[in-house]
């Protein structure tokens, strides 16, 4: 009997401590914790939630700070803000055309500044340690961080695509119109007559429906692209500064400067695609608009 009973505390004790090494090695969760009952709100608020907020007011308050009193001559944060919006205005301009940037950039330029914002937060050293949890082996836990990257949660990056999904059908409507719309996905290019015309309609027609499919496909590459990058690089940064005790802070530095070139990146790609996407619509609308000039 002694000796079952200290086998059974033995074998407790090792389940302990695989449960706390597990806790301390799992990562970042896939799924966005629930906070909202946490800070006293019965809205089903998200860490993720929390950063995107915090994000999007940063970037208002900095705007509006740096833009208050606009000089001829720029400095400072006027200085930073004008040349970030200029530099990003003739970089789309040069791929989209000057018509179309001037009716888009609103978009484009937001969207970018976003994403990037977004995932460089996300990369502050001790951001998801901030929040509820308990005492382990190995120190303390946190369960439930109050800070996750935006980006790292699918639920954002889905959003804004459908978001830019639903600017892109206004745009090739406004483009053009409604039946010019459905013509250009499904319409026979080309002068042809007689059999070869009619065979050109079925083959464009075939055409056209693939293009719909890809089209309701776009949200979802462009949702999982970002939300998977970002949510890599958090778990590789985790993964490194677990991966020896004691040296935490010091594993992870040459991969922080590989996450800051990543989340410009993929901010930049998420912007480029959308534009490109936009630019493949409305061609004919900008080659009319080169063509009046």
């Amino acid at each position: 009997m002694p000796l079952q009973a200290a086998r059974a505390r033995t074998t407790t004790a090792e389940a302990a401590a695989n449960e706390a090494g597990k806790e301390e090695t799992e990562g970042v969760p896939q799924k966005a914790t629930e906070i909202g009952s946490r800070l006293g709100s019965k809205f089903p608020i998200t860490n993720s939630m929390i950063v995107s907020w915090i994000v999007a007011l940063g970037l208002i308050i900095f705007a509006r700070v740096a833009m208050k009193d606009v000089k001829e001559i720029p400095s400072g944060a006027q200085n930073f803000w004008e040349w970030m919006v200029e530099s990003l205005h003739d970089f789309l301009e040069g791929i989209i055309g000057h018509h179309l940037v001037k009716k888009t950039f609103w978009y484009f330029a937001s969207i970018f500044i976003f994403i990037l914002f977004s995932n460089w937060l996300g990369l502050i050293p001790g951001f998801g340690t901030i929040g509820w949890g308990h005492p382990t082996t190995y120190g303390f836990h946190v369960s439930e961080p109050l800070f996750r990257g935006a980006n790292a949660d699918l639920n954002m990056t889905l959003a804004m695509a459908l978001i830019f999904f639903v600017c892109w059908t206004v745009w090739a409507v406004q483009a053009h119109g409604p039946m010019g719309f459905l013509l250009h996905l499904f319409a026979p290019k080309g002068d042809t007559t007689g059999a070869l015309k009619l065979l050109m309609i079925v083959v464009f027609f075939a055409v056209g429906v693939l293009e719909i499919v890809s089209i309701l496909f776009r949200p979802v590459s462009l949702s999982f692209r970002l939300y998977g990058n970002i949510f890599a690089g958090e778990n590789m940064l985790e993964a490194m500064a677990n991966l020896v005790p004691g040296f935490g802070w010091l594993l992870p530095i040459p991969f922080y400067f590989m996450e800051l070139l990543v989340g410009f990146v993929q901010a930049l790609v998420f912007m480029l695609l959308t534009a490109v996407f936009t630019m493949l619509i409305c061609e004919e609308e900008e080659g009319h608009a080169k063509a009046h000039h």
